[in-house]
């Protein structure tokens, strides 16, 4: 369940965290949804001769995992992105468990504007890095 934070609610410091598991359907519905179908991530024949040696998930299908935390975590519903900055440093497969975390590392009190730390991790692996800024209501 989602639970509501109001800027005044926030500080430097405070962070979320979730897990999800890359399953096959989420490509598939990613695909379809974004209208990308680059074989990378469908047609695991033609990943075999990639330099990733097999499938792996939309860079963007993981980028959005910080998107859901944001809206759902912290700081919650309400709240709009403004920016996101993305590294993307290592693949994603089907199976793995990618872990996203939000920091804050910023508040603007005059704009009502946060600013986050963003990271995916499989294992020990950060694969995504970067920062986002929202907007957040306040009371």
């Amino acid at each position: 369940m989602s639970t509501q934070r109001y800027f005044e609610d926030l500080s430097v410091g405070m962070t979320a965290d979730q897990t999800r598991t890359v399953t096959e359907r989420d490509i598939e519905l990613f695909a379809e949804v974004s209208g990308d179908r680059n074989p990378v991530h469908l047609d695991e024949g033609y990943a075999r001769e990639t330099p990733f040696k097999g499938r792996i998930a939309h860079g963007l299908l993981s980028a959005s995992y910080i998107s859901a935390l944001l809206g759902n975590g912290l700081p919650g519903p309400g709240c709009i992105y403004v920016s996101q900055s993305l590294r993307f440093k290592a693949p994603v497969r089907i199976g793995d468990e990618v872990l996203t975390r939000v920091e804050i590392t910023d508040l603007d009190p005059d704009k009502r504007r946060a600013t986050l730390r963003t990271t995916c991790q499989v294992g020990e692996t950060v694969v995504i890095d970067g920062e986002a800024s929202i907007m957040v209501p306040g009371r």
